[in-house]
């Protein structure tokens, strides 16, 4: 099971939990088809209400992270179908947009993240 860390920071629990899973599945420690713990689980391992394991899911099954199948479990998403290309780009503008605004919140020059976005994807032998 996932080796979750709920911090007093400020940030709500569904955010760590949402975050947290994100980075699992984009570090490949998570993925594509594999199970998740049930939302009842998470909460039970958390100590925390099942209302905030339900909405980080939630928010992860809106953006296709995941799959939740009623009485069936909840699952990593395989990837998703090809994008055509101008769908592909304002995808990837928003993306951009998101990143930026969220290093430039937490004080972090954007094209620090951006120089660590191309070390981790020649890493992982990601072609680009």
């Amino acid at each position: 099971m996932l080796d979750f860390h709920i911090e007093k920071s400020g940030v709500p629990i569904y955010v760590q939990i949402r975050d947290q899973m994100q980075r699992a599945i984009g570090s490949g420690t998570l993925r594509p088809g594999e199970q998740l713990p049930t939302m009842r689980q998470l909460a039970v391992e958390l100590k925390i209400d099942l209302n905030t394991v339900r909405r980080a899911y939630d928010e992860l099954e809106r953006s296709g992270v995941i799959l939740i199948l009623r009485a069936r479990g909840t699952y990593v998403a395989e990837k998703p179908p090809p994008m055509d290309v101008a769908q592909q780009a304002r995808k990837v503008q928003s993306l951009a947009h998101k990143v930026i605004a969220l290093a430039t919140s937490s004080g972090i020059d954007p094209a620090d993240v951006a120089s660590e976005l191309l070390r981790v994807t020649k890493k992982r032998g990601t072609k680009r």
